[in-house]
């Protein structure tokens, strides 16, 4: 959001959605061959992949039918100019039509956008890992694990711990959990990047305010269908699990370490007792990481000259100030400012939210039109 993406020309639009209708043609015909109908693997995937499909195609046929009726229309005023009767009548439908032309136009702009960028994915790993300011940015980290908790718990989104990472006061160096309900990746696809944190540490005797940071990345969790990660692209390490001090904290080798060796991407994964629960953890981690990896590329090779909408991609870049001298929350991207940090840190994150999914709406699909 911090930089306008290139605008997408009628014709492209005309274009990409075409593709997509032909797409469904050809699913349609291959499902009636027997070859396909005869194996449940690929009928499942076609289906699937139609089903995607049709969530855009089906406004765009509908869209087409509305403008050749409304043209229709117009070619009858044309025609009938000297009878009333029929000029109001085709005056009426001009104005019925275009109105459902722009309804499903809007519909279209939106299932395309999510379709992009996977703005539906049911399921997000976020993790959330303390920057500077040693034990206070620990304890900020764990303040903005508590947030999006409480955010989650509000929506009644299911929530699983996968990893952690705590200090001896209570914050967390690292911590990576799962959520999972309507809408999730939707919503907080916005809080990867920076979270600098101005106020005046549990452990500051003077009273002074210090400034802190931490990182939050947000990845879509993919489907199975979406992403599998090869047995011959994964090293997989085993070794005692350590805990504070570097002392051992089993005589079992439970801990994981797995690295994807295409992308050098590495997870260690120590919580579990368990070594097949750290290795089942760790893949889900590491796949949420792979695929983030290659989608962030896609997105890149679509619009080299767009920065991504955390900034220019870089998770470090500072988004957000939390001031709590003044109760003031500021998202640096799209200017906007709120004095009920004290709520917001309770998990009231409804209007943040909603201004950032505005404002990228605005930005990526303000200016986009359809004709033929």
């Amino acid at each position: 959001m911090a930089e306008k993406q290139a605008k997408t020309t009628p014709q492209t639009l005309a274009a990409r959605l075409g593709q997509l209708d032909k797409r469904v043609e050809e699913i349609d015909a291959l499902i009636s061959l027997p070859e396909v109908a005869s194996s449940a693997a690929k009928m499942t995937s076609l289906m699937q992949e139609r089903g995607r499909l049709m969530r855009i195609v089906d406004p765009y046929r509908k869209w087409r039918a509305a403008r050749a009726a409304r043209r229709d229309a117009e070619e009858l005023l044309r025609t009938e100019a000297d009878d009333p009767d029929m000029r109001a009548l085709a005056e009426t439908e001009v104005r019925v039509h275009r109105d459902i032309e722009e309804r499903l136009l809007g519909e279209i702009r939106e299932r395309l956008l999510d379709r992009e960028e996977g703005t539906d994915a049911p399921r997000i790993i976020l993790e959330i890992r303390a920057g500077t300011g040693g034990e206070e940015a620990a304890l900020f980290a764990r303040d903005l694990y508590t947030m999006y908790f409480r955010y989650a718990e509000a929506r009644g989104w299911k929530r699983e711990t996968l990893s952690a990472s705590p200090t001896d006061r209570g914050g967390f160096r690292e911590v990576v959990f799962a959520v999972e309900g309507p809408d999730v990746f939707r919503r907080l696809q916005f809080e990867s990047g920076g979270h600098r944190v101005q106020r005046v540490p549990e452990t500051e005797a003077q009273g002074r305010i210090h400034t802190s940071a931490a990182t939050v990345a947000v990845m879509p969790e993919p489907e199975t269908l979406d992403i599998q990660l090869k047995d011959e692209d994964l090293e997989v390490e085993t070794m005692r699990a350590s805990g504070p001090g570097g002392q051992k904290v089993n005589k079992t080798s439970s801990a994981v370490r797995m690295r994807h060796l295409p992308t050098g991407l590495v997870v260690h994964m120590q919580d579990d007792k368990s070594q097949h629960r750290n290795r089942e953890k760790a893949l889900r981690i590491l796949t949420a990481r792979v695929f983030d990896y290659y989608e962030s590329r896609k997105r890149a090779e679509r619009s080299a000259d767009r920065k991504s909408k955390i900034g220019s991609g870089d998770r470090s870049e500072r988004i957000r100030t939390y001031n709590f001298p003044q109760n003031r929350l500021t998202d640096h991207r799209i200017n906007f400012t709120a004095y009920h940090l004290d709520q917001v840190m309770q998990g009231d994150l409804g209007p943040l939210l909603d201004a950032l999914l505005d404002a990228d709406r605005t930005d990526q699909l303000g200016d986009l039109e359809l004709d033929e």
